[in-house]
């Protein structure tokens, strides 16, 4: 059909396309936000073990995908990826550098990976920026290992100190991604790029208390908290700030960054500096959005984690200037009222 239309079809693979962000995609597909050239394959770890190169392999070889969305990842709040560490540097290395090579093997045309603002160095000058990413490979020099490894010893940016250690597997683990975008490009011309949004969440998260993010865990607990008449218990002292993104602002962001986005640099994906907020002021959204009524209580004898990651969207801007985001209130209200209205089968 789109062929005799004379558009070159696009099989574009969102691998983790039941989690969070890749459920945000295709409702917005669905929605309207999709074209007649593109057909969209969302998978997940039940079609394969990406920590498997053989698996990963055959899953693109069955698809063929023309174009590659990468959400796949072992993910977790802070508590759980203190505990492990190990694992999320360990499965996500294999995820990602399976899926990147599977892609290039297949000749994919274009790859998106998600990275994360936990990417950037804990003592670090704020607001991060995309400039704080790159490691200066002249575009049409030969690279091999040794001029790679020189490029990043001699970065002053993202690999200049390490990421927050609650969190370092995961954080090394993401950052590596950018090197093998710039490798795979450098060797072989792949248009390989990645996004860094910032703290996501919306429907179809994961509500677990003990090892979701920040914001649907607190969802969880204010919803078990009114059922019970209990008070709300937030872990932490409620004092350090994030700037939340909403997947389906995150998820329009993406189909642009598909399209439209040539660069191998990353770009991030945030609401702007001044709509970051605090976790005690997360915790008082999510409280007037569920009409909990009881005591709000901080345990401060829990860790609050990295204090700040605080990042700046003019790169983005300067490409989408009149981009509008989810206003925070308006998004925490949706995201509570579906996990409300789903709970018996949400991710808990």
């Amino acid at each position: 059909m789109t062929e005799a239309a004379g558009l070159v079809p696009k099989r574009i693979l969102v691998t983790g396309g039941t989690g969070l962000v890749g459920r945000a995609i295709e409702k917005v597909v669905a929605d309207g936000e999709g074209r007649p050239d593109e057909e969209w394959i969302f998978v997940s770890s039940r079609d394969a073990d990406l920590t498997n190169a053989a698996e990963t392999k055959a899953l693109f070889e069955r698809h063929k995908p023309t174009h590659v969305i990468h959400l796949a990842a072992m993910v977790g709040g802070l508590f759980k990826n203190i505990r492990y560490n190990l694992d999320f540097w360990r499965r996500n290395i294999h995820i990602n550098d399976n899926v990147l090579h599977s892609a290039y093997e297949m000749g994919v045309q274009k790859v998106v990976s998600c990275l994360s603002t936990c990417i950037f160095p804990d003592k670090t000058m704020y607001p991060i920026d995309e400039s704080m990413v790159s490691i200066s490979i002249p575009v049409h020099s030969p690279v091999g290992v040794s001029a790679l490894l020189n490029s990043l010893l001699s970065c002053p940016q993202i690999h200049n100190g390490p990421p927050h250690s609650s969190n370092f597997g995961y954080s090394y683990a993401k950052r590596m991604i950018d090197i093998q975008n710039r490798g795979y490009f450098e060797q072989h011309g792949c248009r390989f790029t990645a996004v860094i949004p910032t703290n996501i969440f919306g429907p179809h998260d994961n509500f677990n208390i003990e090892d979701g993010h920040v914001l649907p865990g607190l969802i969880h607990k204010v919803y078990l908290a009114k059922q019970t008449g209990s008070a709300l218990t937030v872990w932490g002292t409620g004092k350090p700030r994030r700037q939340f993104i909403y997947s389906l602002d995150l998820a329009r962001l993406f189909l642009w960054v598909l399209r439209e986005y040539n660069e191998v640099e990353p770009i991030i994906l945030s609401v702007g500096e001044e709509d970051e907020v605090s976790i005690r002021e997360a915790a008082e959204a999510i409280v007037e959005a569920m009409d909990f009524r009881g005591e709000l209580v901080f345990d401060t004898t829990k860790a609050d984690g990295q204090f700040k990651k605080t990042a700046s969207n003019a790169k983005l801007r300067h490409y989408l200037p009149g981009f509008q985001f989810t206003p925070f209130r308006q998004a925490v209200m949706e995201t509570c009222a579906w996990f409300s209205a789903n709970y018996a089968n949400a991710r808990k």
